[in-house]
């Protein structure tokens, strides 16, 4: 069993991962470190006050990356934030942000940002948008995005429908962490997770609830046990013991 109270913290050599919280239509907010470099994985409300306890100004600027598995408000909202702080204290380095093909979030956000600051902002913001599993390389990190599978309800809750979402595998100096982002059971997490020296696998859902939107805690400890180890992270609060 491996649900932990938050922070959840894991360190193998100078590779470390911090999960600050992620608490289902709350917050999610992940930091990613390889000792010089910082990255950060969904966002969510609170990352910048995290962030500052963490690991200060200083490196709060030097964050290169941003990973965007999905548009949700408990992955992005502390997006806007984060941008603006950066501003305020005269970020100079770009800032990459990857996410899902047709994540209207992002898009949004940004495009609204540089309306507001284009005129006085020091740094540079580059959108990567993700079509497909494509490796791609930051800073020594090889990172495998792959699709996942999770669904919203509609507006009058009459039925759902897939939102643009992604999962990622982070690769450095031989030592990989796989996080699934929000998803129901797919084959894709399957195959990422097996043999990852870290899993991190969503369990939305108890036992006796089973959709397309997020993983029970029966099927998200059978991907987790692939791993050589795992956390059960978007656990409702109630089991979240």
């Amino acid at each position: 069993m491996t649900i932990r109270k938050y922070p959840i913290e894991w360190v193998k050599n100078s590779f470390s991962i911090k999960i600050f919280c992620s608490i289902p239509n709350v917050a999610t907010g992940i930091i990613i470190s390889t000792g010089k470099n910082f990255f950060v994985v969904d966002p969510g409300d609170g990352i910048l006050r995290d962030l500052n306890n963490e690991i200060g100004i200083e490196k709060i600027l030097a964050i290169s990356d941003l990973f965007i598995t999905h548009g949700h408000h408990d992955h992005v909202g502390g997006v806007w934030s984060l941008l603006t702080y950066m501003r305020v204290m005269n970020k100079k380095s770009p800032l990459n942000i990857y996410y899902p093909k047709g994540c209207i979030e992002i898009i949004s956000i940004y495009n609204a940002f540089i309306k507001v600051y284009e005129g006085s902002l020091p740094y540079k913001i580059v959108l990567h948008e993700i079509d497909g599993d494509k490796k791609l390389s930051t800073k020594k990190v090889k990172v495998q995005p792959f699709p996942v599978i999770h669904k919203e309800y509609l507006t009058n809750r009459s039925g759902t429908r897939l939102v643009p979402a992604l999962g990622f595998k982070f690769n450095f100096e031989g030592i990989k962490i796989c996080y699934g982002g929000d998803t129901a059971y797919c084959d894709e997490l399957v195959k990422m997770a097996k043999d990852s020296d870290l899993a991190i696998i969503e369990a939305g859902h108890d036992d006796n609830t089973s959709d397309d939107m997020h993983m029970t805690m029966k099927e998200a400890k059978s991907i987790g046990k692939s791993a050589k180890e795992f956390f059960l992270v978007h656990v409702p609060e109630r089991h979240n013991f």
